[in-house]
């Protein structure tokens, strides 16, 4: 480093920044920017983070400064326009300052927020949505559905310390008449950049079970137009329009509606309002069952009154035609038995008639079958010695024939026409008893026996 080469000091170069910024930024510039944290002071100083998107990616961010005395006028305009205050993650049309301070860095001074701007921003994207979902055919999709009749299945979308959540359960568990609800709460933001997302998932998770429920209801409490902005977005409404189940809003008290309430099945200005729907909705169905009721007890009774002096003349007219009926059957009765005596006498006489015969009948057939029978056995008795005679005869020929034939077979028979029997020790040769060389056989004839040695023995 030169010996004479300047040296400066920290603030002379801030210091020298400063002026040269406040020398080219001197007037004051209308900026549309995101304002993402308000970072409020107990002083009533603001420090808001401002920032800009393109694509859901920060392009561009600095500091922001709101002094408290310009922070209580525009805060004060915004109550009076918007209805709310001014709130983070809105996207506005600011007046500002550009600003440089040694020790704070660069930022843009704020001097004053359109709130006119706010609104317009809000009323674009509401027209960009419904033109969106008009073109799907969606618009009033959810509203075609059919609405059960008693809806006592209820999914709630809200959040767990939300007012508006306390005030719709408070309706429909405190009612009078004893309706029974089943809800089941699924946890959600309601305003802000994460709503739209958050409100997404859980419509994504109730469609997972949506056969365990009836209906759907998003409740908040108040707010006004820029609190609800996330309400107009695209991909909320389209996920609201197109649910396979009904969806009620009661998510505020703004003047206009937005696009989330229009598509909806049903959208009321409070959750009080939206709890006394669903009370209504069991009585429309309560009512005509009361009154049927009521209908049913009195017709009942009337035609019970009726049937009672129907009965009784029935009565009196069936006790009238029964003792009559009962005098005639008598008196029939009394002539079919003088009938029936004279008949059973009649037929008592015939059949006493008719056995007689058939006894003096079967006797007389009795005695000639015997005398039939005795005829045969004596035929019988004479026969018997003759058949006896020449059975035997028969039987002595036979028995003579088969003694022949058995005397024909007798091997010494066999031996006189000139065959012999060749054994060894006893027994005959054959397959299972063979000879050997040297082995002495026995050859009988009917005359005489030889005894010989074998010598030689050829296989055929």
């Amino acid at each position: 480093m030169a010996e004479n080469q300047k040296i400066f000091t920290l603030k002379q170069v801030v210091s020298s920044i400063r002026k040269t910024i406040e020398e080219r930024y001197q007037q004051l510039y209308w900026v549309k920017v995101e304002m993402h944290k308000l970072n409020r002071f107990a002083s009533g100083h603001c420090f808001p983070e401002l920032l800009q998107k393109e694509d859901g990616r920060i392009v561009a961010q600095i500091s922001g400064t709101i002094w408290s005395h310009n922070y209580e006028r525009i805060n004060k305009r915004f109550i009076h326009l918007v209805k709310e205050p001014l709130k983070e993650d809105t996207t506005l049309l600011m007046q500002v300052k550009v600003s440089f301070h040694e020790t704070y860095g660069m930022s843009l001074q704020i001097v004053d927020i359109d709130p006119n701007y706010a609104l317009g921003e809000l009323q674009r994207e509401r027209q960009e949505t419904l033109k969106k979902l008009t073109k799907e055919g969606l618009i009033n999709a959810n509203q075609h559905l059919n609405f059960p009749l008693l809806p006592k299945r209820v999914a709630v979308i809200s959040a767990e310390s939300s007012k508006g959540l306390s005030d719709f359960m408070n309706v429909i568990e405190s009612n009078t008449w004893g309706y029974q609800f089943f809800t089941f709460l699924f946890p959600a933001y309601l305003q802000g950049d994460n709503a739209s997302g958050s409100i997404i998932k859980q419509l994504d998770a109730i469609k997972r079970v949506k056969s365990h429920f009836d209906i759907v209801v998003i409740v908040r409490g108040g707010g006004g137009e820029v609190g609800l902005s996330c309400y107009n977005e695209y991909q909320l409404c389209k996920a609201i329009a197109s649910f396979p189940l009904p969806i009620l809003t009661g998510i505020g008290h703004a003047t206009n509606l937005t696009v989330a309430e229009m598509v909806s099945f049903r959208n009321s200005i409070t959750p009080t309002e939206l709890g006394d729907f669903l009370i209504q909705a069991f009585h429309n169905f309560s009512t005509p069952v009361t009154n049927a009721i009521k209908s049913i007890k009195l017709h009942s009774k009337n035609k019970l009154t009726e049937a009672r002096a129907q009965f009784g003349t029935s009565s009196q007219s069936f006790k009238h035609l029964t003792k009559q009926y009962l005098t005639n059957t008598n008196h029939i009765l009394v002539q079919h038995g003088r009938k029936l005596k004279t008949e059973v006498r009649e037929n008592l006489f015939y059949n006493r008639s008719k056995v007689l015969r058939l006894q003096e009948h079967s006797i007389t057939s009795s005695k000639y079958r015997l005398r039939q029978e005795q005829e045969t056995i004596e035929r019988v008795k004479r026969n018997i010695p003759i058949l006896y005679k020449q059975t035997l005869n028969k039987t002595a020929i036979e028995l003579s024939q088969l003694e022949h034939s058995i005397k024909l077979m007798d091997p010494l028979n066999v031996l006189k026409r000139g065959y012999s029997i060749t054994t060894i020790n006893g027994k005959t040769i054959g397959e299972n008893n063979s000879v050997e060389l040297g082995d002495k056989i026995t050859t009988k004839t009917s005359t005489f026996k030889l005894v010989s040695t074998i010598t030689r023995k050829d296989n055929d």
